[in-house]
């Protein structure tokens, strides 16, 4: 049974399924932060959807057991970072799981703690929006996860869905967790940078098909890259999050990535058109649309810098 949850990366998804847990169990979670962050969070309180949440921080210098679970939920630009700040955190039966985007934070984490004890996991239709430390959603979505190792359920998974259960974070285990993991990085791809570029809200690609048809032009170049790597996207993958987003989105509700150009923050356009762009060329495969949206993407993010 996992009793111990350590969490670094107090954001939206970090600071939503982190409200559950301390719900459950106010001893069982460990947020690690700095000193500054710690101060911050500490002075202004965290809300999540309008209550305060008082989580017990830890610096990544403060003494500890490992532990049972580590939840891994910073940007990419933060992630060497965040592997230095979780070492007392992490033992020799520590499961640990990126919640981020993209499709490379697992290869980054198992460089420093192998490969062994990583659960591959992605969130899905969690429309959060973090406004300094206030947090809202209206809708939590669902933490898909699984051992890529096993075709049957591992005890890694039993342990994370009986936490899970407890602390009622919705949750699914794929049958084919990689197929997950590159849908999940198509949809970052299409609704993610497109937002960016339009700076639109979920309800522009509701109400406007053309947006929808623009996203759709970026996700099916992953869908292309996905095939000549062996992993079956397809058009329905495709049709599949067009459900969510009419469905299941709040019409306000922004991406992540719409809200770090709106924040004047950094983007992860180099882990999503980037890393398209780059499987492109390795697998000779065009993907003109990211190679265009990346461009477009680091002008907005120095248009930001510059002229802010």
């Amino acid at each position: 049974m996992i009793r111990k949850v350590s969490l670094i990366g107090l954001g939206g998804i970090g600071a939503a399924y982190a409200s559950r847990l301390h719900k459950m169990d106010p001893t069982c979670l460990q947020v690690i932060a700095n000193e500054e962050r710690i101060h911050r969070y500490q002075e202004h309180g965290v809300t999540v959807n309008g209550e305060r949440y008082d989580f017990n921080y830890k610096t990544p210098f403060d003494e500890t057991e490992p532990a049972d679970l580590l939840l891994i939920s910073v940007k990419y630009d933060g992630l060497d970072q965040a592997l230095e700040g979780v070492q007392n955190h992490v033992g020799q039966n520590t499961i640990i799981m990126s919640l981020m985007n993209g499709i490379a934070s697992e290869d980054i984490i198992a460089e420093q703690f192998g490969s062994d004890q990583i659960l591959h996991a992605m969130c899905v239709a969690i429309d959060a929006l973090r406004t300094g430390t206030s947090i809202t959603f209206t809708n939590i979505g669902r933490i898909c996860f699984g051992d890529t190792k096993n075709a049957t359920v591992s005890q890694k998974i039993d342990s994370v869905k009986e936490l899970f259960d407890r602390a009622s974070v919705p949750y699914e285990v794929p049958e084919d967790i990689l197929h997950s993991m590159w849908w999940k990085f198509m949809i970052n791809v299409g609704v993610n940078q497109t937002s960016a570029i339009l700076n639109a809200p979920y309800k522009v690609f509701q109400q406007i098909p053309e947006s929808r048809e623009l996203m759709s032009s970026a996700m099916k170049e992953v869908v292309h890259l996905a095939q000549k790597k062996g992993i079956q996207l397809s058009k329905g993958d495709l049709n599949k999050f067009e459900k969510i987003l009419l469905e299941d989105l709040s019409p306000e509700g922004k991406t992540s990535m719409l809200q770090d150009i709106e924040a004047g923050r950094k983007t992860e356009v180099d882990y999503l058109a980037g890393t398209v762009s780059k499987l492109g060329q390795e697998l000779q495969v065009p993907t003109p649309i990211n190679d265009m949206f990346y461009q477009i993407i680091k002008v907005i993010e120095k248009k930001n810098i510059h002229f802010s």
